[in-house]
């Protein structure tokens, strides 16, 4: 692996889960979130996701013991200057994106790579708030990061040949394989994904079918292993809204306006698997409760 260690700003469930492949491949991890109670509960975070994996024979004691021991919490941007790799995974909000690199550009060293996570806004425009926009690259990985094996790397207009070089050599090292792509709304998959997602929410909210149903259909009529509702509940409903808002905004076009469904259940607190109730319900530990239906999706 080139780099020794790395930084990845951001402990949401991306965040987790770049820092814990990383991990897994011997690179050290800092892992630095706003302050030290949320980078507690990251640290918190990776360790019950890999005690669930345990539970089902998917990693051993030894190896999460392992991993949690190359990844450091830490609560200052200002441990970035220390590396000469820096992972942004932040929400996805164009502004804040720009912010954390206008700071990144003056504390890091001028070799270090900034690699931005985001699955929908221009790589270009977040490398102009920085001073080094050749080293400024995308590499967008999808959840769960590690068992999905599969990076977007995006170049940015001004992103140089040795930088793309680089973060492809790097996302190779982890596991993944990857495609190239130039920087356009959505790249690749949140691009093709969105619609399918907001369409399947449009049936169920026109009343043409269930949810179980729905996802039946895509799954056994299209050789899927998961359904687009489930998947939408996976990856969280707030964060699927902000990647259609945010085609919607830079495409104009009338597909990617989130389904008025979509709209009411975010307003309700109804995210997915990480708030228990989506389109599906879920235990504490992320498993589908199937045996209840949700009904007052209907009344929404």
């Amino acid at each position: 692996m080139a780099f020794q260690r790395i930084v990845v700003i951001g402990g949401g469930v991306m965040g987790q889960g770049i820092s814990r492949v990383v991990a897994a491949t011997g690179t050290e991890v800092t892992l630095v979130e706003q302050n030290e109670e949320l980078a507690k509960r990251a640290m918190e975070g990776i360790g019950e996701h890999m005690d669930r994996e345990i539970e089902k024979w998917g990693l051993t004691s030894s190896e999460k013991k392992a991993i949690l021991s190359r990844i450091t919490p830490k609560w200052d941007v200002k441990e970035a200057a220390k590396v000469r790799m820096v992972i942004e995974s932040i929400q996805e909000d164009i502004e804040a994106k720009k912010a954390l690199f206008r700071r990144l550009d003056e504390i890091c060293k001028p070799n270090t790579v900034l690699v931005t996570n985001t699955s929908t806004l221009s790589i270009t425009e977040i490398a102009a708030a920085s001073n080094r926009p050749d080293k400024v690259i995308g590499m967008h990985f999808l959840n769960p990061v590690e068992k999905i094996p599969l990076a977007e790397v995006v170049r940015g207009l001004k992103t140089s040949d040795e930088t793309f070089t680089t973060i492809k050599q790097f996302a190779s090292e982890l596991g993944k394989t990857v495609i190239s792509v130039s920087e356009y709304p959505g790249y690749v998959t949140t691009r093709i994904i969105v619609p399918m997602l907001n369409e399947a929410m449009h049936v169920l909210m026109e009343g043409i079918a269930e949810a179980e149903d729905i996802d039946t259909a895509i799954k056994l009529g299209f050789g899927l292993n998961i359904g687009p509702l489930s998947l939408a509940d996976r990856m969280g409903l707030d964060e699927v809204m902000s990647w259609m808002e945010n085609l919607l905004k830079e495409l104009s076009e009338h597909k990617y306006n989130p389904c008025p469904l979509l709209r009411k259940m975010v307003r309700a607190g109804h995210l997915g698997v990480k708030t228990g109730r989506g389109f599906f319900k879920y235990d504490e530990e992320g498993n589908r409760i199937r045996e209840e239906r949700i009904d007052e999706l209907k009344t929404l």
